[in-house]
């Protein structure tokens, strides 16, 4: 089997350092990742590409470069506990599990989660915590987290969410329409929500009670 070893190198070099990720425990972690493993068969020789991919569901991979840019804006620490909403292939997590001492994330998705969970087990991650559920309400039991992680656009900051980060965390969530978002970074100061709006983007609508519902609305 591949490892695909050279191509990873590729992506850090040419897609993510060469566009402005500098923190080196973020790239470190895209060298390690197998990306490959994260996608569907028929597009593995595509996983390495500047694109998100179809993961089924309905859902997709993030390209790689939105990975690490998303990663690195949450300046994740060792010791950090970080939540991440929208599991999917497990890509994401697989980075933020190299970086952060506990990750939980959330999926309201069974069939995705449970792939992705059976995919990170198998690769030696014991320090997931996976969840089945409505992400836009984050996962109380585990809170506060230092950093969260939404990979689905919202039209507004969930307040449950924000209400889980702790004092002086950063969350990183696409706020904005159903096709289109802007990705915010949002921190905790004092108890009050500061945003900072940085480019825009598309992401998968983020369904939940706190979110968008199924029809859009």
């Amino acid at each position: 089997m591949r490892d695909y070893k050279y191509e990873r190198e590729r992506m850090v070099e040419t897609q993510i350092r060469a566009r402005g990720v500098r923190d080196e425990r973020v790239l470190q972690a895209m060298l390690r990742v197998p990306r490959h493993l994260f996608v569907p068969p028929e597009f593995e020789d595509m996983a390495y590409a500047d694109t998100p991919l179809p993961i089924g569901e309905g859902q997709t991979i993030s390209q790689p470069y939105m990975v690490a840019v998303m990663t690195e804006l949450l300046e994740i620490k060792e010791t950090d506990k970080v939540l991440e909403i929208g599991t999917g292939s497990g890509y994401q997590t697989a980075i933020l599990a190299e970086l952060a001492s506990l990750v939980v994330t959330v999926e309201r998705i069974e069939t995705l989660l449970r792939k992705a969970e059976r995919r990170l087990t198998e690769l030696g991650y014991t320090n997931i915590i996976f969840i089945v559920g409505d992400g836009t309400l984050g996962w109380k039991k585990e809170a506060p987290y230092q950093g969260i992680i939404v990979t689905a656009g919202a039209p507004e900051v969930p307040p449950s969410l924000f209400e889980q980060l702790d004092e002086g965390g950063r969350m990183v969530i696409p706020v904005g329409a159903w096709g289109y978002q802007t990705l915010t970074l949002v921190r905790k100061e004092n108890g009050r929500m500061i945003k900072e709006e940085l480019f825009g983007c598309t992401f998968v609508p983020l369904i939940g009670k706190e979110g968008w519902k199924e029809n859009g609305a």
